[in-house]
C-alpha cells in the first residue's frame, strides 16, 4: 500500500494496557512552568528502566489552567499502580516544588484517586495551610518565593503504552527529519504523549537478550548495520531506522496519532528518501491492542 507515494508496509503496532494520571503546572511565566515539566519529565521514557513514562502533553492558555497563569499539562503512564504513585509524588516534590513560581493541580478525575499533595504538604514543618474550593481541597505550602500550592490528590486511569511506528529510510539525516515533522504535527494533540528524547527512539528493542541479565535488547531486525549478518527486515537501500513511540489515553488517541504523524511525513519534502513507514511488535503475544497501519491510513 501507498499513501502520498509513500510505501505503508502491511504489520501493526503492538501495545499494552498501562495506568495514567495527568497534572497540571503553572508558574508566572511559560519559562519558569517548562522548567518544571521538563525536570519532571526527565528519565521517563520507558517503564523498562525509569519506572514512569512521562511527558508534556499540551502548551495551556491562562484560559484553560486553575489559576489563570500560563502553564503546561503532563501525561504519566507505568504498568504499576503504586509505582505511578510512588513516582508522582517522588517528582512532584522534586522538580515541581522546587521550581520557582510554581503550582500543581491535578488534570484528570476518576473514582481512582492518589495523592498530589497530601504527603508533600509536611514539607511545611506544620505552617501549611489547606483551603476547600468546590468541594476540592488544596494545600498552601509556604516557601522562601512565597507558598507553593497544590491539590491535595489526582487520579488514574486505564490507558495504553507502546503504540509506535518505524521510520525507515536511506540516510539518518532524512529519517530525522520526518520523525520531527511527525513530532511537530502532533505536539499539542490531547491524550498522548512522545516520552523518549524529542519524541523519537533510536534503540527500538526486542524481548530478551543473548545475556540472561537483561530483560531487553537491541531490535537486530531493524539495525541497519547487522543486515548482513542477522535475520534481517530491511531492503538494501534502507540505512536508517527511527521509531516513535505513542502512549495515550485510548485506542483513539493513538490511532489518531498515528495517523496524523505518517500524513505529516507524506506531505513533507522529505518524504522521497523515506523508504517505507513499518512498526514494532512481536508477533502479536505481548499487547492486548493491535494498531494496524493501512487501516488506520485508510
Amino acid at each position: 500500500m501507498k499513501y502520498k507515494g509513500m510505501q505503508i508496509e502491511n504489520t501493526f503496532a503492538e501495545a499494552f494496557n498501562m495506568k495514567a494520571s495527568r497534572i497540571i503546572v503553572t508558574a508566572d511565566n511559560l519559562k519558569w512552568a517548562k522548567n518544571a515539566c521538563d525536570s519532571f519529565t526527565g528519565f521517563a521514557t520507558s517503564v523498562i528502566g525509569c519506572g514512569i513514562e512521562a511527558g508534556i502533553e499540551k502548551q495551556l492558555s491562562k484560559a484553560a489552567t486553575p489559576d489563570g497563569r500560563h502553564g503546561y499539562s503532563i501525561l504519566l503512564f507505568s504498568m504499576s499502580r503504586n509505582v505511578l504513585e510512588k513516582q508522582l509524588e517522588t517528582r512532584v516534590g522534586q522538580c515541581i516544588l522546587t521550581c520557582p513560581t510554581t503550582a500543581v493541580f491535578s488534570g484528570i478525575e476518576s473514582d481512582d484517586v492518589i495523592p498530589l499533595g497530601k504527603n508533600l504538604r509536611y514539607f511545611g514543618d506544620g505552617h501549611q495551610i489547606s483551603k476547600k474550593i468546590n468541594k476540592k481541597r488544596f494545600w498552601r505550602i509556604p516557601v522562601m518565593d512565597g507558598e507553593f500550592l497544590c491539590e491535595e490528590s489526582t487520579s488514574r486511569v486505564p490507558a495504553i503504552g507502546g503504540g509506535n511506528f518505524l521510520v525507515l529510510s536511506k540516510n539518518r539525516p532524512s529519517c530525522l527529519k520526518a520523525c520531527e515533522v511527525a513530532i511537530d504535527s502532533i505536539k499539542n494533540l490531547p491524550n498522548v504523549i512522545t516520552p523518549f528524547p524529542g519524541g523519537v527512539v533510536r534503540s527500538g528493542s526486542k524481548i530478551g537478550s543473548k545475556y540472561k541479565t537483561l530483560i531487553a535488547s537491541t531490535n537486530d531486525e531493524f539495525c541497519p548495520t547487522l543486515k548482513s549478518i542477522t535475520k534481517s527486515s530491511l531492503a538494501n537501500n534502507v540505512n536508517c531506522v527511527m521509531e516513535i513511540v505513542i502512549n495515550g489515553l485510548d485506542e483513539k488517541d493513538i490511532s489518531l496519532a498515528i495517523k496524523k504523524s505518517i500524513q505529516a511525513i507524506a506531505k513533507s519534502n522529505i518524504k522521497k528518501d523515506i523508504v517505507s513507514i513499518s512498526a514494532g511488535n512481536y508477533g502479536g503475544k505481548l499487547g492486548q491492542y493491535h494498531f494496524h497501519l493501512r487501516k488506520i491510513i485508510k
